[in-house]
């Protein structure tokens, strides 16, 4: 059995699923607590993700701000940890409630039990949880979290560490997303995609050491410190720096987005057979280039990489 909700992030075989696919349908956002850290707000797993990103911002309440115009519903988010412009999902989760089709029981799982990291946790390529509310506690304020992308504050035109009004970013944020064909859009081609195909790679010192003796005439690369000495690289700089630019054509009608290096899009007549194929092409290409093997975030059913 597929237990799927909008189905944004995920990937099907061009042979369909073999088996039962339950659609996820639930609705709810209500208030269940308040104390000195925030509104304790439980959301249904198939509430559509935006709409709740909205419903807080016109309710007072902050720290969702910058995950704006992500399609999908909310059950998704915990399962790969949503993020994008300095914010992730794990850092206003409190508690994530699920049936447990192992023992086929309730519980409500903490966020140490939840294992988030970097777009991973253990809901993720896990049959065994089914997410059905996801409870948020968020600050009753009308200032957005810490800014910390750095693309971000500049577009806002602040220092990394700063707030500004939530309502602020996010229509900052959308016009961002719009602005690399993550928001959906009917009449752009570019948006008919799994948003960024690739994880950024977080590589050891002696790795990241290996991909700047490959350099030559590509540049510094962007990077950022992650933990235990690690450092994360930006995927699309990688992709770009192999090869693969902007509308960068794979056979049967794929595509990279013309806006967005990271995302794999769909031209209108294109199969997943084609799709997986334009990406182990990149995954190749970047592997020779830089040494990096790169990895894909969306979940991938019935198919392989």
């Amino acid at each position: 059995m597929l237990v799927l909700a909008g189905g944004s992030n995920v990937v099907i075989g061009d042979d369909g699923y073999p088996g039962t696919v339950v659609l996820l349908r639930t609705r709810g956002i209500r208030v269940v607590g308040q104390d000195d850290r925030g509104v304790l707000v439980r959301v249904a797993a198939g509430e559509p993700w935006d709409d709740l990103v909205a419903h807080t911002l016109e309710r007072g309440l902050a720290g969702l701000e910058a995950l704006s115009g992500i399609p999908g519903s909310t059950g998704a988010t915990p399962i790969q940890n949503v993020g994008a412009y300095g914010q992730e999902v794990a850092h206003t989760i409190e508690a994530v409630h699920v049936y447990d089709r192992h023992e086929d029981t309730m519980r409500v799982l903490s966020v140490p039990e939840c294992g988030f990291a970097y777009r991973s946790s253990i809901f993720k390529h896990s049959d065994r949880w089914l997410v059905l509310d996801v409870d948020f506690r968020l600050p009753e304020t009308a200032e957005s979290a810490p800014i910390r992308y750095a693309e971000l504050a500049g577009r806002l035109g602040v220092t990394a560490g700063e707030r500004v009004s939530a309502a602020r970013v996010r229509e900052t944020v959308l016009k961002l997303r719009a602005g690399k064909g993550m928001v959906l859009d009917p009449a752009d081609p570019d948006t008919r995609s799994v948003g960024s195909f690739f994880t950024n790679p977080v590589l050891s010192a002696q790795e990241w050491a290996g991909v700047q003796d490959r350099l030559v005439d590509a540049g510094e690369p962007p990077s950022w410190p992650a933990p235990n000495g690690t450092v994360k690289v930006p995927a699309a700089w990688l992709i770009e720096k192999a090869g693969f630019g902007k509308g960068y054509s794979g056979a049967d009608g794929v595509a990279i987005s013309s806006k967005h290096t990271l995302a794999l899009t769909n031209r209108g007549s294109g199969t997943t057979a084609a799709l997986l194929d334009l990406a182990r092409e990149i995954r190749n290409g970047v592997r020779d280039r830089f040494g990096v093997v790169l990895h894909p975030e969306p979940v991938l059913v019935n198919c392989a990489l």
